[in-house]
């Protein structure tokens, strides 16, 4: 028997998901929320009306709550997405035939309602399932009170501060006082069933039509996603950009992840609470969409960024709510946490100063002047950034990896880069836009003279003479020149020291073997890819894409690390940048128009 009761009703614990390998999780999602699609059909992670929200389905790391779609008895799993979107489809073949469960929260989101759409479609022979809904709001303390069902056999509840609507599940029955719903579902072959849940903070509108539903999220994915046809690999650079803009919410914030508390490495204390917006990341997203086109996801970056700079200037944080609000500090939540790590909820980083943000920041508003969309704000807001690193740029600083503060050359040099692509740009004006370029002279010129290697490569700071994956970044930007023998000194250290089997690490932690440190970082893959790129090494470059590529789960979701030797994903899900990235180094190596550092 597989790992659900599946002979006879189902109850109590047997109905409660394992956890699966984070590889095999699908994302759905509607910019202002997402959820966590297991191979069973369970969704054990959401959080709700916003990403930061608490969790009213917290099964993935050890709180209660879940919803389940699933078959009874024997079966294989698979799923995939429909193409250019975040619809997820579900796919068990069982001894009866073949069933699919289309996911997907209604899109675009609304930010106060979650709409959870389930079909469920016979598609060949009958199939018999198992409901199972369990909500359980504030990361699993706040179950369903008030639960009723009205004579047209729609659920309602209160849970926590949400309102929950749940109609298609008329001959559901409660049990543990009303915790959690349970239905057993018979379908004829051909037959379909619709499944409509929604969670809101707000009192509900009217019900919601499944059909009309299902028509409005096709149409705004295809709407959203372009076809990026000139790419390397377009499906792939079409998921990639499904599912940034899955992750971007309505005020154009782009949180780094969809999850909290998932472990980079087991039992090392490596948890953080991604559910925020990176301006980094935003620029990363927002220099890839540049690369592969004028794109809505550029301006979106371009609109969160221009607020956060024109609001706090110099101050301004490395990341923000997707409200643009400060992220509180980070805290426990008493939960077992997913396997391997432990739970935890908020971030630390506004405590911190990361100088290669301004230089990431001018960087993306100088894609956007290049194509035309910078408007008088966005020069502002350059103004200021070019500003700060005059102010700070002597600074020691956490840097790109968010570390203890150094003079961490990969900031300056992107710093330096920002610089010379907002000025090129021509975003300014007046005596401050002419001395940008002196500015970055100066930077490289003090880089040069203090963090240059005696090989002639970059190292990661003055006191720091190691190499670091992040020292191949600047030269992409634009820092310094391609042929420039520092750029190529960098790369070409970078493979003898911190490459495996085509797979990138940061840097070395200690004297251990890479992999026994920390997994390879998927990102950084594809930044080599593009650097190899960049010296007319194609074979190589190519060979780097595909190798980071193949990285993902079978749902084409790519966590932050991955673990070379037992093929896993690890960290947060999905990680932004790294598709990010990916879109960028399948749009450059594709030959698009757009030139790096351009």
């Amino acid at each position: 028997m597989p790992r659900w009761a599946a002979r006879g009703a189902p109850t109590g614990a047997d109905l409660r998901p394992v956890p699966e390998p984070l590889r095999d999780y699908a994302l759905i999602a509607d910019g202002e929320r997402g959820a966590l699609v297991g191979p069973r059909g369970e969704i054990v992670w959401m959080c709700a009306p916003r990403w930061d929200s608490d969790a009213v389905f917290a099964d993935l790391i050890g709180g209660a709550g879940h919803y389940r779609v699933g078959p009874r008895g024997r079966f294989v799993r698979g799923g995939y997405y429909e193409e250019g979107s975040l619809v997820w489809r579900s796919r068990w073949v069982t001894e009866q035939g073949v069933v699919t469960c289309r996911e997907a929260l209604a899109f675009p989101g609304d930010p106060h309602r979650a709409v959870l759409l389930r079909r469920v479609v016979a598609d060949q022979g009958p199939a018999e399932l198992t409901v199972v809904l369990e909500p359980a709001a504030g990361f699993g303390r706040d179950t369903p009170r008030g639960l009723r069902r009205d004579r047209h056999g729609v659920w309602t509840a209160r849970c926590g501060d949400l309102r929950l609507r749940w109609t298609g599940a008329a001959r559901a029955r409660p049990l543990e006082r009303g915790r959690r719903l349970v239905m057993e579902l018979s379908l004829r072959p051909g037959d379909h069933h619709d499944l409509v849940l929604e969670l809101s903070d707000a009192e509900l509108p009217g019900q919601v039509d499944a059909d009309q539903a299902w028509r409005a999220t096709e149409t705004a994915w295809r709407r959203q996603v372009p076809a990026l046809d000139a790419t390397l690999a377009p499906r792939d650079a079409r998921r990639a950009y499904a599912v940034m803009r899955g992750l971007t919410g309505s005020a154009g914030g782009m949180v780094a992840a969809a999850t909290t508390s998932l472990p980079e490495r087991a039992e090392e204390g490596r948890n953080y609470d991604y559910r925020y917006v990176w301006l980094r990341d935003q620029c990363f997203a927002g220099q890839a969409v540049a690369a592969a086109g004028q794109l809505p996801l550029l301006d979106d970056a371009v609109r969160f960024t221009t607020a956060r700079l024109l609001a706090d200037g110099p101050d301004v944080k490395p990341a923000y709510a997707v409200d643009g609000t400060p992220i509180p500090d980070q805290r426990r939540l008493d939960l077992p946490g997913y396997p391997g790590g432990f739970d935890l909820v908020g971030n630390r980083v506004s405590h911190q100063f990361q100088l290669d943000a301004f230089g990431e920041l001018l960087l993306l508003l100088a894609a956007a002047a290049r194509a035309g969309t910078l408007d008088a704000d966005g020069v502002r807001a350059a103004e200021v950034a070019a500003d700060a690193i005059r102010d700070r740029w002597t600074e020691h600083d956490a840097g790109i990896w968010e570390l203890g503060p150094r003079a961490w050359t990969h900031s300056r040099l992107i710093c330096v880069a920002g610089l010379r692509a907002i000025a090129a740009a021509g975003a300014g004006s007046g005596s401050r836009a002419r001395d940008w370029p002196a500015l970055a002279d100066a930077i490289l010129a003090d880089t040069d003279r203090h963090a240059l290697h005696p090989s002639g490569r970059w190292q990661r700071s003055p006191d720091d003479d190691a190499v670091d994956a992040a020292l191949l970044m600047p030269a992409l930007r634009g820092a310094v020149p391609a042929d420039d023998p520092r750029t190529v000194r960098t790369l070409d250290a970078f493979l003898r020291d911190l490459a495996d089997d085509h797979m990138a690490y940061r840097f070395r932690h200690d004297d251990r073997p890479l992999a026994e440190a920390e997994g390879a970082f998927v990102m950084c893959g594809f930044v080599v890819a593009l650097a190899e790129h960049q010296q007319g090494r194609e074979p190589a470059a190519l060979r780097w894409f595909e190798r980071n590529r193949a990285a993902s789960g079978p749902a084409g979701l790519f966590s932050e690390e991955y673990d070379i030797d037992q093929g896993q994903s690890r960290g947060n899900l999905p990680q932004a940048f790294v598709h990010a990235l990916l879109l960028e180094a399948a749009a450059r190596l594709g030959g698009g128009r757009h030139a790096a550092g351009s």
